[in-house]
């Protein structure tokens, strides 16, 4: 785990970009807004905060007031497993949601530490709930995220608990392919900001395990691969090795 920091607070006026003007209005709350409701919202973003790489964005059982999204760069969340080891439980990049999952019990659950310099906007939860009362669109745009948040979740838990090694690498790799196209990026190149530890954390798999996948995909043209960076060059196998999974799984249940 890195050292805890806290996140240093950029002047507004410099760093802050209106939501009518956000390249990532299409993937944040804004999306389906008018004009006035946009400068409503805009209205109530509290500050950009600038996390450095290593920084935290709150911690396990920091009470929740605010929502927050991500503006550029990346963000990974870690849970503490029952015997002490960190789980890491999602990657977030731009334009997506942090902390929804804390609405109910009011404190979050997990940690978020930036994985490279991040820039974060800040929506105070009390304020947000209030406007999207008053906004359809906007309530109707926070249960979609909310949606969004549930359906990562159930993909994350078939994953962990059906899929192969090698079928966990290629579903992971397509749906950061498909994020990344979302972000208006090709979706065979891509740019992973999390270390092959974290990916392995994540995945449920060993260190190891995931440089040899790695090399076995390689092997088998299906990808390229050059630091964090890989390139995706067979997509239809690559969809093949998780539609046997996802066809298993059906045949047992």
């Amino acid at each position: 785990m890195h050292a805890p920091g806290s996140a240093t607070v950029i002047d507004i006026v410099t760093l802050k970009a209106a939501c009518s003007e956000c390249t990532l209005r299409g993937l944040c709350l804004p999306l389906g807004l008018g004009a006035d409701d946009m400068r409503a919202l805009e209205g109530i973003i509290k500050c950009h905060r600038r996390l450095s790489k290593g920084e935290f964005l709150y911690r396990v059982g920091d009470p929740f007031r605010a929502l927050f999204a991500v503006r550029s760069g990346s963000t990974k969340t870690c849970e503490i497993a029952a015997d002490g080891s960190v789980q890491i439980t999602g990657f977030h990049l731009p334009g997506e949601l942090l902390g929804i999952d804390a609405i109910s019990s009011e404190q979050h659950p997990c940690d978020v530490v930036a994985l490279e310099t991040t820039e974060i906007c800040e929506l105070p939860f009390g304020k947000l709930e209030a406007m999207a009362r008053e906004l359809p669109g906007l309530q109707h745009q926070l249960f979609r995220l909310m949606s969004r948040e549930i359906m990562q979740e159930e993909a994350q838990l078939l994953m962990l608990g059906r899929m192969k090694a090698e079928e966990r690498l290629a579903a992971f790799l397509l749906s950061f392919s498909r994020r990344y196209q979302n972000l208006g990026h090709s979706p065979t190149d891509l740019r992973l900001p999390m270390s092959r530890q974290d990916l392995g954390d994540y995945l449920g798999l060993a260190l190891e395990t995931v440089s040899r996948l790695f090399s076995h995909f390689q092997e088998e043209k299906l990808i390229t691969v050059q630091g964090r960076s890989i390139k995706l060059l067979n997509m239809v196998r690559l969809k093949d090795v998780t539609e046997q999974a996802i066809a298993h799984q059906n045949v047992r249940v």
